[in-house]
Parts: structure tokens; C-alpha cells; sequence
């Protein structure tokens, strides 16, 4: 599998998004996933990032999207996220990606009030619509999983049943080993995600929180985790995901940091030759 970076790891200690995909070229990267809004950028922004890919020979494979508007009560709402998530798969189109990674959000009022089936129910059909769109274009949804108890997709379980429902071929996993080991859902859990997946997130955590570190720095065990990817033989990217460096002026160090520790432990699972 390739080695890939999402460039948030810049846009958090603000350094201009040109520094960021220069920088990531520079420190060995094979690819990055972009997070940027097409709702929030120009013409000229649109078609610099691009150049700027181009000319670096840094290909875009992933667009990050957070779109909880999905599966909130008010159709209104809805509507809005699913032109929303087609404007990042126009833009992953025009930007020759593979898929758009999707986060789609939590139960409200802590399932109580809205009937979690409901909000279950929206996610399924809006992200059934959705990939018809993506399918239209040639990529695909990766799902991300996440660790918190209230989200939709939050362990293996549950994004098997989402994918069931949905029941979407171009709708599919994505694969987030930090928040695996938050989630407490064991390495062994992913041959259910045989066929399934398309793309991976590595970073590390304390074992307690959220955190997105370089790996090495928390208490992650990524050997088995990467063993059971490795298994899964996905044709797609591992993707370093780095949030809110305590020290942004050493925001390069950092990156670097996680490029040589990922890269190492993909060659010791026979992930990366």
C-alpha cells in the first residue's frame, strides 16, 4: 500500500496549503487527502491546489468531508449535506481522487426525543443517493468509524450493518486504527471488512481520548492491526492523520515524525517494499 498524508496537519498550525503539499512531497509521502471545503473556496484555489499536485507529482487520493447535516431531523438540512457531499465528489472528480472519506455524525439528545432508527434510517438513504452519485463519477464513499459511544458508525458491528443496509457498492469502509483501539474492537474484527474497505487512517492515541498522534507517541498496538489490513490486501492508501500539534512551530519535525514511524511499521507488516 501506498503511504499518505491528510493535510490538516498544516492547515491546524496554519502554514499556508502550498507549504503543506510541498512539504509533504519533500518529507516522502507517495499521496495526500486533501481537508479543504469546496464550499469555501474560490476558482483560483480550486485550480492552484491542482497545479500544485501536478507539478509535485502528488497525487490527491482522498477528500475529508464531515457531513453530520445527514442524518439530522430536519429534511431541510439533509438536503443541504447530500449537495454539499456531491460538491466534494465533483471536486474529488476534478481532482482525479479516489473516493471521499465521509463522517457522518451522532445521535442527538442522547437517543432519546429522535428515534436513533430515524436518524439510522436517513444516514442509510442519503448515503444510498450518494453513491449513485459517486458511482456516476467513477469514485467512491469510504465511511469513516468512529470511536465515540454516540456515533452512527462506531465499530466494526455497525459499519457492517451500515454497508448492509446501504447495500451500495460504492459505498464502503473506511479503516481508522486509532479509533479502533479506542473503540476496543479487536484486529481479528476487520476480515469482517474483507472486500469491504478501501482506505485507512494510522495515527496514535493515549488510550483514552481522540488524540491523532505521530505513531510511537501513545500506546497503540499497530503490529496486529496491520497484520489483519495487510490481510485484507485493500488496493488503496494508508493515510497519516495528524490533529492539533502541541507545538506548531515544530509542526515539520512532527509530520516527519510520523512519516518515518508509519513507514517503518508498514515495512514490518509487509504493508510497504
Amino acid at each position: 500500500m501506498k503511504l499518505g498524508l491528510i493535510n490538516s496537519a498544516w492547515v491546524q498550525a496554519n502554514r499556508p496549503l502550498t507549504f503543506g503539499l510541498q512539504k509533504t512531497k519533500e518529507i516522502g509521502f507517495d499521496s495526500v487527502d486533501l481537508f479543504v471545503d469546496p464550499l469555501d473556496i474560490d476558482i483560483r484555489q480550486r485550480r492552484m491546489i491542482k497545479r500544485e499536485c501536478d507539478r509535485l507529482h502528488l497525487p490527491i487520493v482522498s477528500l475529508a468531508c464531515v457531513a453530520v447535516g445527514l442524518v439530522d431531523f430536519n429534511p431541510s438540512v439533509q438536503r443541504f449535506h447530500v449537495d454539499r457531499v456531491q460538491a466534494y465528489l465533483d471536486l474529488a472528480y476534478e481532482y482525479e481522487a479516489r473516493n471521499v472519506l465521509l463522517v457522518l455524525g451522532e445521535y442527538i439528545w442522547n437517543q432519546e426525543v429522535i428515534p436513533p432508527a430515524e436518524q439510522w434510517r436517513a444516514g442509510v438513504e442519503n448515503c444510498r443517493q450518494l453513491g449513485d452519485y459517486a458511482g456516476e463519477l467513477g469514485l467512491q464513499i469510504a465511511l469513516e468509524l468512529e470511536p465515540f459511544k454516540l456515533s452512527l458508525v462506531n465499530g466494526v458491528e455497525s459499519m457492517v450493518r451500515f454497508l448492509d443496509d446501504c447495500d451500495h457498492p460504492a459505498v464502503q469502509a473506511n479503516i481508522d486504527i486509532s479509533h479502533l483501539a479506542l473503540a476496543d474492537v479487536a484486529p481479528e474484527e476487520l476480515r469482517r471488512l474483507k472486500g469491504r474497505a478501501i482506505h485507512v487512517h494510522i495515527s496514535d492515541c493515549d488510550g483514552q481520548r481522540h488524540g491523532d498522534l505521530p505513531p510511537g507517541r501513545g500506546v497503540v498496538n499497530f503490529e496486529p492491526y496491520l497484520r489483519e489490513i495487510r490481510d485484507l490486501e485493500i488496493d488503496g492508501v494508508v493515510s497519516v492523520e495528524l490533529e492539533y500539534s502541541p507545538e506548531p512551530d515544530k509542526i515539520v519535525e512532527w509530520v516527519t515524525e510520523a512519516y518515518r514511524e508509519t513507514d517503518k511499521l508498514m515495512r514490518q507488516a509487509g504493508l510497504r517494499g
